[in-house]
């Protein structure tokens, strides 16, 4: 499968522009997406970011921005839906989404006959699982399927960065300062505890993070991510790991005592 994303306000202003979900906007997106990929179609074709004022990362909190001229989500859809017409997509996703903004998609699709999206792509892990708050619900009834990216939280869930260490090439060795939500000191503590609870059962904590991720009724993919081969390996064999109802639950405990440090 091919997937590929149209990207909205978040990315780097110089892309056509900066980018606004327009009709514009998507058709010049698909056309050079295709131009790279080397292929007629792409099968699934997601929104990066939503073209309007939302809360993103570090904030659950929604604040309203009245006044806010974000390019309407039916324009966006409307784009969308031309480009699965002429044959250059066959499925719709959105990404970083909110329950409202994925209800809105539906809702037009339903209102107008318009393509419906059938999947979102936000992050989900031990140490974030926001998703479950509005649009797990959404996604098991609306059968839009989670395709968790971060499941490891920028690889923090593999332990690798306890006790200080920061292993040479590392993304979080490179790039601290762009991630800073995976690195503060409540989830350097929160972190030990799920590596600790994955040693107790004879587990790698990749593999527990990885396979917890696996195992909710709402994800259809979950996106890893390897820089060894090595670590590939272990990523590829957590799904094969069914978490004991005991480790299940211990993991609940941790998650009750701070709910989401890194949203």
């Amino acid at each position: 499968m091919i997937a590929s994303k149209v990207c909205g306000p978040k990315w780097p202003k110089w892309i056509r522009n900066g980018p606004k979900l327009t009709r514009p906007h998507i058709h010049a997106a698909i056309d050079a997406s295709l131009q790279r990929l080397q292929t007629d179609y792409i099968d699934l074709y997601q929104v990066h970011w939503p073209a309007r004022a939302t809360n993103f990362f570090g904030h659950l909190g929604y604040e309203h921005q009245p006044e806010e001229t974000g390019t309407p989500i039916e324009e966006t859809l409307q784009a969308l839906a031309q480009i699965v017409e002429a044959g250059k997509v066959r499925y719709l996703g959105v990404s970083n989404e909110t329950p409202w903004g994925v209800m809105a998609f539906l809702r037009l699709a339903e209102q107008k006959g318009y393509p419906r999206i059938v999947s979102i792509q936000n992050p989900y892990n031990l140490l974030n699982r926001a998703f479950e708050i509005g649009l797990a619900e959404m996604a098991c009834r609306e059968r839009v399927g989670l395709l968790a990216y971060s499941p490891l939280g920028f690889g923090v869930l593999s332990g690798k960065y306890l006790n200080g260490r920061r292993p040479e090439g590392a993304r979080l060795t490179l790039y601290a300062d762009y991630f800073p939500r995976y690195v503060t000191e409540l989830a350097v503590e929160r972190t030990g505890k799920y590596v600790a609870l994955a040693q107790q059962h004879g587990l790698t904590p990749a593999q527990m993070a990885l396979a917890y991720v696996n195992a909710q009724p709402f994800v259809t993919a979950n996106i890893v991510g390897a820089t060894r081969l090595e670590q590939l390996r272990e990523n590829i064999d957590s799904i094969g790991v069914t978490l004991d109802p005991v480790v299940l639950e211990q993991i609940e405990e941790i998650h009750r005592e701070h709910a989401n440090p890194c949203p």
